[in-house]
C-alpha cells in the first residue's frame, strides 16, 4: 500500500485555500522555502505536478484540483470527526451530489430524490443536470456521488463504476381533451396516424417505442422528435401532439400538463439505475433513494 504523507497534503491544502505560497506560509507560520520544499516532496511522491508557473504566481494543473477535491474532503471529515468526538454538533447538511442525465422526466428524478428528505439527518441536495458521458466523467472524479440514467454504464466507457437497478415499469400516453379522448377507446390501434411528439431516434425509449408500433401495425404522424422530455410535454400540453411518459408518474402528468391519459402499455419497459462508484451503495441518501425505488416507487409496475 501506498502511504499519503498527510502534513504535505495539509500543506498543499492550506496552499489552495489560501491562494499563494506566501499566504499560505503566513497562516502555518513557516518559511516560504519550507513549504516550497514540502510541495516539491508531495508532487515527487506523487509523481504528478500539481502547480504551474503562471508569471509570478503558480495556478493549479488539472491534478492539482483534483487532489485538492479529495484534500477538503479529508480534512473537512476530520473536522467533523472532531466535533463529534468532543460533543459539538456536526456543521452542515449531509450532502448529496446527484447527476440527471437529461432524458430522465423532471417528475421521475423529483419521485427518485424525494426519500432524501425523509431521512432523520438534513440532507444538502445538489443536482447537476448533462448527457452521460459528461456525468459518468464526473462520476469517476468523484464530483458527483450519484449518475440517475435510464440506461446502464456502457463496457466500452473506461469508468470503473457500478449499475444499481433502481426499478421499471410501462408506459401511458396522454394528449389534450381534443386530441386525447376520440385515441381512448381503441388504443392502441388508434395511435394510427395519430399526430405524436416522440424522443430522438438514437434514445432508448424511441428504439423500444419503433418496434412496438411496428410489432402492431400502427404508423404515427411524426410531428416532432426532442432531445429534451420536458420540451415534448410542454409541446404535448400546448395540443401540438401526443407524447408518451413512464406510467409512474401518470397521475403527476395529468394533473401539471392538463392532458388526459389514452392508454398505457406494458410492453414498452423504461428503466432507472443509480450509477455509483461504489459496488455496495454506502451513502445514507443514495440507499434510501435506492430502497424507495424498489419497495415503494416501482414495486407495483
Amino acid at each position: 500500500m501506498e502511504w499519503l504523507n498527510y502534513h504535505h497534503l495539509f500543506y498543499f491544502w492550506t496552499v489552495m485555500q489560501e491562494g499563494s505560497i506566501t499566504a499560505a506560509s503566513s497562516k502555518l507560520s513557516l518559511a516560504q522555502s519550507t513549504v516550497s520544499a514540502q510541495l516539491s516532496r508531495f508532487e515527487e511522491n506523487l509523481g504528478a505536478k500539481l502547480f504551474r508557473r503562471v508569471g509570478r504566481n503558480i495556478e493549479p494543473t488539472d491534478m492539482g484540483h483534483l487532489v485538492y477535491r479529495y484534500a477538503d474532503k479529508i480534512f473537512s471529515l476530520g473536522r467533523e470527526m472532531m466535533d463529534s468526538v468532543s460533543g459539538r454538533p456536526v456543521a452542515g447538511p449531509l450532502s448529496l451530489k446527484v447527476g440527471i442525465v437529461d432524458v430522465i422526466p423532471k417528475l421521475v428524478a423529483r419521485k427518485l430524490l424525494e426519500p432524501t428528505g425523509k431521512l432523520p439527518e438534513k440532507v444538502r441536495l445538489i443536482c447537476h443536470e448533462g448527457k452521460d458521458e459528461q456525468l459518468l466523467a464526473e462520476l469517476a472524479l468523484h464530483n458527483l456521488d450519484v449518475v440517475l440514467t435510464d440506461t446502464p454504464l456502457r463496457s466500452s466507457l473506461s469508468i470503473k463504476a457500478y449499475n444499481h437497478l433502481l426499478g421499471e415499469c410501462g408506459v401511458s400516453f396522454f394528449g389534450v381533451e381534443k386530441l386525447a379522448k376520440p385515441l381512448q377507446n381503441n388504443f392502441p390501434l388508434s395511435l394510427d396516424q395519430a399526430p405524436m411528439l416522440l424522443p430522438m431516434p438514437m434514445s432508448s425509449s424511441r428504439g423500444m417505442l419503433d418496434q412496438w408500433f411496428e410489432r402492431i401495425g400502427v404508423h404515427p404522424a411524426i410531428i416532432g422528435e426532442f432531445d429534451d422530455n420536458a420540451l415534448v410535454q410542454v409541446f404535448g400540453q400546448a395540443g401540438e401532439g401526443i407524447f408518451m411518459a413512464p406510467t409512474v408518474i401518470e397521475r403527476e402528468v395529468e394533473q401539471q400538463y392538463q392532458v388526459q391519459l389514452i392508454g398505457r402499455t406494458n410492453k414498452i419497459r423504461e428503466k432507472f439505475y443509480a450509477i455509483s462508484v461504489e459496488r455496495i451503495i454506502r451513502h445514507p441518501a443514495v440507499a434510501a433513494i435506492s430502497e424507495a425505488a424498489q419497495q415503494k416507487l416501482f414495486f407495483e409496475c
